[in-house]
This record gives structure tokens, sequence and C-alpha cells, in this order.
């Protein structure tokens, strides 16, 4: 009978059952990151939970798809693999993304408590969602240029619109953006067309606070426009003020998609709240008014990169004077409670050098005082009546004996 395997004799033998995440994928080593994206999405909803409630190997290569697409999807994590392996990466702290419509009452209201306390959860769109789109299941509204569409949409549900452009309007750039008075939580959705009427995700934007409102917005200018993700290490970074600065540009990355080519394009606004419905106005923009904003935001971008490039310098140098401050500190309360002590005891050797009896500490001091104190008080007192004894009597003024001498005649 054979014995019982530890636990990491059981992570030992599940590493070596790992295959390639190319291989998982179905994608090459010198595929893009969009054909990355595009192929994860493709199995992702292939072997969602929703569409496979009853199927372990379905929840198997679902788990699989998505542990492969987390390591390809970070530059840093996929260059690392493509170095060293499984080996070179970290998987401890592998983020997932959580689809809300296939979470029960409870594990849904355990999401939403943990993302009040600042805990970042990552959240995906519904399967559902996804299929209709790739059906072409939904209903598609009409956004006409600079025209601004205000709605409300419910939890884990998407408004889809359709936005055309011409080629002038293309060359010039355009722009969708969306916002919420509110601060409800949404993402903003682009989706390639697939087939006569078929729609497949491309690109996400998750709503961010800006002010009193939250805001997501997708820029097509012809050039390479980047975006933030603020979930790129936060987990390390809660744990870590330190870790959280120099971390803070880490997700700062090119957006897949540059431009957008004459013709018609779906936009969507997906309902990310956990409990009640968001809403939202959206906008898309032909970017030709806007030199002046498309030139500031290249340049302001520019800026952004070359600090992300210093601060990377900066964290070497911060670390190692912080180790020097640290050493130097309890250096600083060794020295400090040494000189106390040789203190003290210069203190004691001089304080032999005596023949008198040792003092009594001072409470005892205090106490043999108290009651000369009491005396001094009490005969200060007692003087005090004495004298007032003999000091003659005052006599009232409406108490004033009269004395008359009868021997002499009035």
């Amino acid at each position: 009978m054979p014995g019982h395997r530890s636990k990491s004799e059981k992570q030992d033998a599940a590493k070596q059952l790992r295959r390639d995440p190319y291989e998982v994928l179905g994608v090459s080593r010198n595929s893009t990151d969009q054909e990355i994206k595009s192929a994860y999405r493709r199995m992702a909803l292939k072997y969602h939970p929703d569409k496979n409630a009853n199927d372990p190997k379905a929840a198997d290569m679902f788990k699989e798809v998505t542990f492969s697409y987390n390591i390809l999807s970070d530059p840093d994590k996929r260059r690392q693999y493509d170095t060293a392996g499984f080996e070179a990466v970290e998987t401890e702290n592998q983020e997932l993304e959580l689809d809300l419509s296939s979470l029960g009452a409870v594990n849904t209201m355990f999401a939403a408590l943990f993302s009040k306390l600042g805990v970042p959860i990552k959240t995906t769109v519904s399967a559902t969602v996804l299929e209709e789109a790739l059906n072409g299941l939904v209903t598609i509204r009409p956004l006409p240029l600079g025209q601004p569409v205000s709605k409300k949409v419910e939890k884990q549900c998407a408004h889809f619109y359709s936005v055309t452009i011409t080629e002038e309007e293309a060359r010039a750039g355009f722009v969708c953006r969306v916002q919420s008075s509110d601060k409800s939580k949404f993402k903003l959705l682009y989706f390639d067309q697939e087939g006569s009427s078929g729609l497949s995700l491309a690109l996400q934007e998750d709503s961010t606070k800006s002010g009193k409102i939250t805001s997501a917005g997708m820029y097509f200018l012809c050039f390479p426009v980047y975006r933030l993700d603020q979930a790129v290490n936060s987990v390390a970074a809660a744990k870590d003020p330190d870790t959280a600065f120099f971390k803070k540009l880490d997700g700062f990355q090119p957006c897949e998609i540059t431009e957008l080519k004459a013709g018609t394009h779906v936009f969507a606004v997906y309902g990310d709240n956990f409990f009640k419905s968001a809403s939202y106005t959206i906008e898309a923009l032909c970017a030709g008014p806007f030199m002046e904003e498309k030139e500031s935001l290249r340049a302001v971008e520019a800026q952004i990169l070359t600090k992300r490039v210093e601060l990377s310098k900066f964290e070497a140098e911060y670390r190692e004077v912080l180790v020097q401050f640290t050493e130097m500190t309890s250096r600083y309360a060794q020295e400090m409670q040494e000189i106390d002590e040789l203190l003290k005891q210069r203190n004691e050797i001089q304080a032999s050098y005596t023949t008198a009896p040792p003092m009594k500490r001072s409470s005892s001091r205090s106490r043999n005082k108290g009651p000369s104190k009491e005396f001094k008080e009490d005969g200060q007192v007692r003087e005090k009546k004495s004298t007032m004894r003999d000091r003659p009597k005052k006599k009232k003024w409406f108490n004033i004996h009269l004395k008359v001498d009868k021997r002499k005649p009035c």
C-alpha cells in the first residue's frame, strides 16, 4: 500500500504536470499581446464554469487556461518564463479575475465587503454576455459622434453601441469616454467583428475614481497611448508602502490598439457593481478639434515613461541607503544604551567614596519629616490661639458701656 504523500510532494508532482502556457493557449512564442488575449478569451469562454457546470475536466482546463494567461499577459513574467521556465515565475500571488455572475449570493457579499475594505478584486465580464455577443444576440444602439447618451445598466449586464467614422475622422483620431456622476463601477468594452454578426471582446477598461466621478476611456490617436493598470502588484504593494510607491508605474503599459479604421465599431458599457445598477454617460468624439490635447497627452506620457525608468534606478539607491539607515539607527540605540550604562556605573563608583552610613530613601525621609511638620503646624496654631486670648476684646459699637461718675454733678 503506497504511503501518503506530503503537501510539498503533491505540489512538486503538480508542477511536473504543468503544460507549456503557449501550448495551453494554442499560440506561438512570438505571438503578440493581442493574439494571446484573443486566444485566452476564446478558451475561457469555451471552458467557463457557467457553461460546464458538471464537468470537472472543463473546470481544470479553465484553471489551466487562466494560469497560463496570467503568465503570458505580464511582460515581466513572460520574459522570466521564456528564460528559465516555471521556476522563474512567482505563482503564489497570482491574481485571478472573478466572474461575479457565477458567484453565489454569499460569495458575492464577501467579495463586496473585501472590495469596500480596500482589498483589490479583479472582475471579468460575465460569460453569458460574451457568449450572447459572440452569437450576435445583443441589441446594438447607434451612438452619434459628439452626442452624449446617459443610461443605467443593470449589474453584470451590458449596453452595446455602434459608432461609424469616416476616413478623415479615423486619421484625426477617435476617443470614447464613459463617466458616472454617482461613482458607479463599470467597464468600457470594445469588440471586434466575428463573421457576419458575431462580436468578440478585444479591449476593456475598468472605471477609476477621479474626484467626484468614476470614468474610463479609450483613445485611438494614431500613436501609442498608454493605460495604467492599478491592480498590478496591488496585493504586494498593500503590504509595504515603499513597494506601493516603487511599483506605482509598473502597470503603465501601451494599449494594444492605437488607431481605428474607417467603418462601424462596437463599444459596450458593462455594469460591474456587486449589487446595484450603474448610471453612466457615454460619448464618442473625433479627436480632430483636440490637437493641443493630443500633443499634451503625448508629452506627459513620455515624461511618465522617463520617470518609470528613473524610479527603477532610484529604488536600488533607496534600498541601499535604507539598509544603511537601519544599521545606523540600530547602532544609535545600542550606543545610547551603552553610554547610559557606563554613566550609571560611574555614579555608583563615585558614590562609594564615603564612610557615612547610606542615606535612606526619599520616601522614608518624607515619612520622618511628616510628624515634625505636623508638630510645627500644631505649635503655630496653639501660639496663635494664646495670642488671641491675651489680646483685649474689642467691643462692638452697639454694646458700649458708658461709665458715669456719680460724685460729680451733671
